[in-house]
């Protein structure tokens, strides 16, 4: 059972792969040409691979989170802007994940939850195209002459705030 779910799941992929480099209608058009089938597929296989499948086990379960959360897995494939998957907010929330039982002696739960704002700042970062380390430099070197009403303008997701810092 598990082979053929991830059978029709790299064909999924396998969509993704193609449309890497197009536009968001372009990928919107060969999702609905491609990856709606498939999931339809998928939707009819788990359906009857669920009648099959005594209660209570491990497959079942499984079958039962995907089905539940069906309308929520398949949006993707209706749209051209949205990922398959959120591998790119497992791969910020990685390194606190792996760092989590170091930080439990970060001194106090105030200095834990000082440190675990800083993380989400430096990975808020990273995912609106700025190197981490310059934007908290940039930001450090600015914070103590900078206007508290203007405070929001050196946050890593301000429009336009830091443009320097963008990788390139």
């Amino acid at each position: 059972m598990a082979k053929e779910a991830l059978e029709r799941i790299g064909q999924l992929y396998a969509v993704e792969e193609e449309a890497r480099d197009f536009s968001i209608e372009a990928r919107r058009a060969l999702r609905a040409e491609k990856s709606l089938p498939v999931l339809n597929g998928l939707h009819e296989w788990l359906v009857g691979a669920r009648a099959k499948t005594a209660n209570g086990g491990a497959s079942a379960k499984a079958i039962d989170y995907l089905l539940r959360r069906w309308a929520s897995y398949v949006r993707y494939a209706h749209t051209g802007h949205l990922p398959i998957d959120n591998n790119a907010v497992e791969n910020c929330v990685r390194p606190v994940a792996l760092g989590k039982k170091n930080w439990l002696f970060a001194g106090s739960e105030r200095a834990g939850k000082r440190a675990a704002a800083i993380q989400s700042l430096l990975g808020t970062a990273k995912l609106n195209g700025l190197n981490p380390e310059a934007w908290l430099r940039n930001t450090l070197e600015k914070l103590p002459t900078w206007p508290n009403r203007r405070i929001d303008e050196l946050l890593p997701f301000a429009p336009g705030a830091i443009e320097k810092l963008r990788q390139g």
